[in-house]
């Protein structure tokens, strides 16, 4: 081992010890509840360049119709039969990790965790939404803090919908911990 590397890997094992000697985690993200709204416009509506889809863990917006969306988004609205859906992006024919699971009879403040069990997971069918109704959304894969390679999951509640207008508001919130299905931060 070269003689100069090793004062630099004491002081980094010194550091490290001294951090979690403390009780802190140098790893652990901290974090806050931080619900907000989103509006987004069915698929179908005549107008270009309203956003139809979203992306969880950077809460914005996508408009599809733009090059740059790349697949980076998680579910898109559209109106199918006259109702609002919710699409996820294996819907349409690109490949994502993302998936919705409806979680009927849960409101937005209780759902504390993502369920666990996969097949209570959409990534392909269309997702039909009511006013009131909470859900489960696994994002599409994105790079980590760390560099490794990470779902969120995050939640979300339809505050309104107008499906002769083709518009959702929605209030969303996405825990930023790499593939914790944890929707709350920790209190200890």
């Amino acid at each position: 081992m070269n003689r100069r590397f090793v004062p630099i890997l004491l002081l980094g094992i010194a550091l490290l010890l001294t951090a979690t000697a403390c009780g802190d985690d140098p790893f652990r993200i901290q974090w806050s509840e931080n619900p907000a709204e989103a509006t987004l416009y069915a698929m179908d509506r005549q107008e270009l360049n309203r956003p139809s889809a979203f992306d969880m863990l950077q809460r914005r917006r996508v408009v599809l119709e733009s090059p740059q969306t790349q697949g980076r988004w998680d579910f898109a609205l559209d109106r199918q039969g006259g109702a609002l859906v919710f699409l996820p992006p294996r819907a349409l024919g690109v490949t994502s990790s993302a998936a919705i699971a409806p979680m009927p009879g849960v409101s937005f403040e209780d759902l504390r965790e993502a369920p666990s069990d996969t097949t209570r997971y959409i990534t392909r069918e269309p997702i039909p939404l009511q006013a009131g109704n909470t859900y489960v959304v696994r994002t599409h894969e994105q790079r980590g803090r760390f560099g490794q390679i990470c779902t969120h999951y995050g939640k979300l509640e339809v505050v309104s919908l107008r499906a002769e207008d083709g518009v959702l508001i929605f209030r969303h919130d996405t825990s930023p911990e790499c593939n914790s299905r944890r929707l709350i931060p920790r209190n200890d």
